[in-house]
């Protein structure tokens, strides 16, 4: 992608999942970035992954986990 396609944007993310995505993004050579783009790209096409994205509530650290 070039840059004039991308989307600068920021958002907040607990600490713990942070510092624990770190740890496993190394280990699996996988980035955020890819991440976002990925799962926004399921979240959009498979209503699978939407559906369990939105019934997924084991995070209760803030109201907007």
């Amino acid at each position: 992608m070039a840059n004039k396609n991308l989307k600068l944007t920021s958002v907040k993310i607990a600490d713990r999942l942070f510092e624990d995505f770190k740890i496993s993004s190394i280990k699996h050579k996988f980035n955020l970035q890819k991440l976002v783009n990925r799962s926004v790209h399921l979240y959009l096409n498979d209503e699978e992954y939407r559906k369990k994205i939105h019934n997924h509530t084991d995070l209760v650290i803030s109201g907007s986990l």
